[in-house]
């Protein structure tokens, strides 16, 4: 008995077929990563929105337990608890060092946040990170000595400090604003996402722990004055703004926006204020 032949052929692409077909495949890959990479950006802003506003969380619970005071921003900023001389003191409000901020070890150097006044209000006692891929430099000599702030700054001079009683001195880091102090809470900033270029020019970043005010903070004349222009601090890094909580717990995300004569920092990293262009927003109360 004969068997059948099978005549058929096997059927191929040919060139041009698979040319195109990687063509489309190309096409259709650069429309979708894109909008992949831009939805990981909107997650990230997502995920420092939770984490900023834990951060108010933890504050508020902290003045809970201690009379209504805040967190301290930095209690020996300018000296020590034992009156000697510091360079940047080791208590902050996010964490604790061994070193003052001048030794090239890092493990000295670096504030533990499992050993800050909020470890007791925080997931296992840490300040979470914020999730932007933020290139800080935490090399020793480079001194980027805020390390384990999580890329979050606060209000040293209107929530963590009495500035506004007594300038920007010692006396005024030793106490910190009380809840019943913040006139109008909603206008008030907590923390935002903060960072500060070094060098000269500016050609590096670190991370920072405090959002600067457009205005210092000082005494002078027998009262206070808000004059000059410290160096910006908040960081606009979640598709070109900043994640802001507000004295009432409110999350906001802000624009970059300031005058060019207090433009201080290049393009390049996103730094400076937004809103008013004075303290209006870092103020605890006008009267205070």
């Amino acid at each position: 008995m004969k068997t059948a032949k099978n005549n058929s052929t096997q059927k191929a692409f040919t060139l041009i077929e698979l040319l195109v077909v990687i063509s489309i495949v190309s096409i259709l890959m650069s429309i979708i990563l894109p909008c992949l990479s831009m939805a990981r950006r909107y997650c990230r802003a997502a995920i420092c929105r939770s984490n900023i506003r834990q951060l108010h969380m933890a504050n508020t619970c902290y003045a809970l337990n201690n009379n209504d005071f805040y967190v301290l921003a930095a209690r020996d900023l300018f000296r020590l608890d034992n009156g000697s001389a510091s360079n940047g003191g080791y208590h902050r409000w996010h964490g604790v060092r061994q070193s003052d901020g001048i030794s090239d070890d890092p493990e000295l150097n670096t504030f533990d946040p499992a050993k800050g006044p909020l470890r007791s209000y925080l997931n296992d006692g840490k300040v979470k990170e914020c999730p932007a891929k933020v290139r800080y430099v935490k090399q020793g000599s480079l001194n980027a000595f805020e390390a384990g702030c999580g890329g979050y700054g606060y209000n040293a001079v209107g929530v963590g400090s009495r500035s506004y009683r007594y300038g920007f001195c010692d006396k005024a880091m030793r106490s910190s604003v009380r809840i019943t102090e913040i006139e109008q809470p909603v206008n008030k900033i907590m923390f935002t996402d903060t960072a500060l270029s070094k060098g000269s020019p500016s050609c590096y970043i670190i991370e920072y722990s405090f959002c600067e005010p457009p205005d210092w903070v000082v005494s002078f004349g027998g009262g206070i004055k808000e004059i000059g222009s410290p160096k910006p601090s908040i960081h606009f890094r979640h598709l070109d703004k900043t994640t802001v909580v507000w004295c009432d717990g409110h999350v906001s995300v802000e624009d970059i926006d300031f005058p060019p004569e207090k433009k201080a920092v290049t393009d390049q990293y996103k730094i400076g204020w937004f809103g008013p262009q004075d303290n209006s927003l870092f103020r605890p109360s006008r009267t205070f």
